[in-house]
């Protein structure tokens, strides 16, 4: 799980900060299926309920292994350990959230790439 500051994922999700679970592209099991993503940039696809609008999952071509769950789904979110912020430096200057997580300055691909190895 990680943060994500970019303005990007905070209008996508609609909140200060987005926050995903990453899971394997492969293993993840949507009930109902997700559906046909959204491209409105290039690279990145997003699925969201097609009856609310709510944001569902994402995935980054420069991570095709994995897929973004945003936590706010999840009745267990309290098993969802946050590992790092990336985009750190677009957070909201009024946004405190007090930890000792890396912050990484733009994309944190490199170490989210890793976790799947």
């Amino acid at each position: 799980m990680s943060y994500c500051h970019c303005s990007d994922c905070r209008r996508w999700t609609g909140a200060p900060v987005a926050a995903f679970a990453a899971f394997d592209r492969h293993a993840l099991a949507a009930q109902p299926a997700l559906g046909t993503p959204l491209e409105h940039v290039p690279g990145v696809q997003r699925w969201q309920c097609d009856t609310c609008g709510s944001p569902l999952a994402a995935w980054f071509d420069y991570l095709p292994e994995q897929i973004y769950v945003p936590v706010g789904l999840f009745d267990q979110i309290d098993m969802l350990v946050p590992k790092l912020h990336s985009h750190a430096e677009n957070a909201p200057v009024w946004l405190h959230i007090q930890d000792d997580l890396p912050r990484q300055t733009g994309t944190a691909r490199a170490i989210l790439s890793d976790a799947t190895k």
